[in-house]
């Protein structure tokens, strides 16, 4: 069954939001179709529309001895990691603190006891990912 235009359209989102999944690493062509059920010529037509968009970018690679195309966003979403449970938004000084101020980014504890936190969990999960075998 060939899909339509309005078909193609409604795709395009799910498309696009499981290449960002897949980050910077990217995506098969081949992969995605397969998880999304679709046809070849159905998926090749909605990436080549997200690329005109310039929402991802195709690169042609060989793979197991087939010519394909590997999927990547062009941008990632913003992670809202670096800055959940930073004490500044929920300071009550926060409105008198300057650097030459008597409350100041460079002297509050709470900004270092929340970077010191921020820098252990990113550890943590960094060595997670690498313990983790490959799935490539």
């Amino acid at each position: 069954m060939k899909l339509n235009d309005a078909q193609i359209d409604d795709l395009t989102g799910k498309v696009f939001r499981t290449i960002v999944n897949n980050g910077k690493d990217g995506i098969l062509q081949s992969e995605l179709w397969k998880e999304l059920a679709l046809t070849s010529r159905d998926g090749s037509r909605v990436a080549i529309r997200l690329e005109k968009r310039s929402l991802i970018r195709r690169e042609k690679m060989l793979e197991n001895g087939r010519w394909t195309y590997k999927l990547f966003p062009v941008k990632l979403p913003v992670d809202t990691f670096s800055i959940e449970k930073a004490p500044c938004l929920t300071c009550p000084v926060e409105h008198m603190c300057s650097l030459e101020g008597s409350y100041s980014p460079v002297t509050c504890g709470q900004i270092e006891e929340w970077l010191v936190m921020s820098l252990d969990i990113l550890n943590h999960k960094k060595a997670e990912a690498e313990q983790q075998p490959s799935q490539t």
